[in-house]
């Protein structure tokens, strides 16, 4: 790729692009594929890896392995099917040698979709020194451990930083061998004897169902008094209800750690202690939202993250931001809806046609969230618990799974299964739509679209649902408002 340098007043080489993205994670690497498409000159700056917290330490690695755990789960109770399993056991070791090769042959997949599109990729810590100021182009400086390198400019820029782990002040986490976090209980050689989870949300959840179906002991410590606060508390217990090895203590809050003992308060107020093996702290991340010189450029950057409008600008014209920085979804797929957003309004700002086309746009409320595991859990949209609060009026319906001959079929009747959609009660425009069973994560997918294109149950109503499906619950989720 050619490149036009020069020289700045400190003597520095300085590299020219058109858009200059900042982190290499879902938000990153999916703007940069659109944008070198559309044969801008992209220079993409990743301090370690390609794919992000998502295929290296999140949702890929924590896929891999709780799909040896439904292999291994789904084994022990396939006598109930008809198929006997004899010698079963599992072999942690190898199962993380398998996620290790699907993380590399992924995050190679990456490298190459950059080299195709004809991005540049440089291994470093981008910062921005300057905003985009007229005819003056933003200025980008990378750090490679404590070497300062070059400068690049770029009329556009794309904030894509992520988030990092959150740890909550508790005495005794700093410095001890028995606390993890997700990542350190990725990379672990061996299974643990036993585990305590503080925290009951997705990740939370997921660890615990993960390690549950291996046979490990394992209890969640959540403040709230039931997991997933996001979810509608109605579904919220029959998810929980279908870990049936977890042991889950709702309302309790952690007040220290001494060494592997937990000490924490119960709902009732009364001191309790408990001993782990491994103390996962599972109490969420937070938005990437210092080192990357957003202070310096003046960025409007909150607690929450970086304030961004419906087409990922920034406060600063020539400034976009993407992914978990933005603190709006720390979801991996709202990061690649974010990237699509922002890399056409970028188009249009450097063909001079202003920001924003009109045709992609952030519709925060259409981003489905999922629960993996042995049992999953999917939504989006309003769930009961918002409607209620914000004053909206709704009709609901519930429905069981068990309505589906494929789902009966294939899981028995002891995994519980529902399907629950909020509608308006005059327009009928479908509002949320929300999810417990298996197959719930290759569903809502469908839920998503019916409420980008705010749908009403009589468009749904028209639809043509394949049988036998498990999809076919929305079907008779619609038609039950009748």
């Amino acid at each position: 790729m050619w490149l036009m340098k020069e020289q700045n007043k400190e003597g520095k080489t300085m590299s020219d692009f058109d858009v200059i993205i900042l982190g290499g994670g879902p938000a990153g690497y999916q703007a940069a594929e659109r944008l070198g498409s559309n044969h801008r000159k992209v220079l993409l700056i990743e301090p370690q890896f390609l794919g992000g917290t998502c295929l290296n330490v999140g949702c890929i690695p924590t896929k891999t392995l709780l799909h040896s755990a439904k292999l291994y789960l789904h084994s022990r109770e396939a006598a109930a099917f008809g198929v006997t399993v004899e010698g079963l056991r599992y072999d942690w070791e190898s199962m993380q040698g398998w996620k290790e090769e699907v993380v590399t042959k992924l995050r190679e997949g990456i490298a190459f979709q950059m080299k195709r599109a004809g991005v540049t990729v440089i291994e470093g810590w981008g910062r921005l020194i300057a905003p985009p100021q007229g005819t003056e182009p933003a200025r980008v400086q990378i750090s490679q451990g404590e070497r300062v390198g070059e400068e690049y400019r770029a009329p556009a820029v794309l904030v894509c930083t992520g988030s990092v782990p959150l740890l909550p002040p508790i005495p005794g986490i700093q410095n001890n061998p028995a606390v993890v976090d997700s990542t350190g209980l990725l990379g672990m050689r061996e299974v643990p004897q036993n585990l305590v989870v503080v925290g009951g949300g997705v990740i939370g959840v997921e660890f615990a169902g993960l390690f549950s179906a291996f046979g490990v002991p394992v209890t969640v410590i959540e403040m709230t008094d039931e997991i997933l606060p996001f979810m509608d508390r109605e579904l919220a217990p029959l998810l929980r209800k279908s870990f049936k090895e977890v042991d889950f203590r709702l309302g309790c809050r952690v007040e220290k750690i001494e060494g592997n003992i937990l000490f924490y308060t119960n709902r009732e107020g009364k001191g309790e202690q408990i001993t782990a093996d491994r103390i996962l702290m599972a109490v969420g991340r937070r938005p990437q939202i210092g080192g990357w010189g957003a202070e310096t450029v003046g960025l409007d950057v909150r607690s929450q993250g970086v304030v961004v409008d419906e087409w990922m600008r920034t406060t600063v014209p020539g400034i976009w931001a993407a992914g978990d920085v933005t603190g709006r979804s720390l979801l991996a797929h709202g990061a690649y809806r974010m990237a699509d957003v922002a890399s056409r309004d970028i188009l249009a700002y450097l063909e001079g046609e202003g920001s924003g086309r009109g045709i992609f746009r952030m519709r925060w409320e259409a981003i489905p969230w999922v629960v993996y595991g042995m049992n999953e859990a999917a939504g989006v949209g309003l769930t009961e618990q918002d409607a209620q609060r914000q004053g909206i009026p709704y009709k609901k319906v519930t429905v069981p799974l068990k309505v589906s001959g494929r789902f009966v079929a294939e899981n028995g009747f002891g995994i519980p299964g529902t399907c629950k959609v909020l509608a308006d009660p005059h327009k009928g425009r479908i509002l949320g739509i929300h999810l417990v069973g298996p197959y719930a994560s290759e569903i809502i997918w469908g839920a998503a679209l019916i409420l980008e294109q705010e749908l009403r149950i009589q468009d749904v109503r028209e639809l043509i649902f394949p049988h036998p499906t498990v999809s076919e619950v929305l079907r008779d989720a619609v038609w039950a408002f009748e």
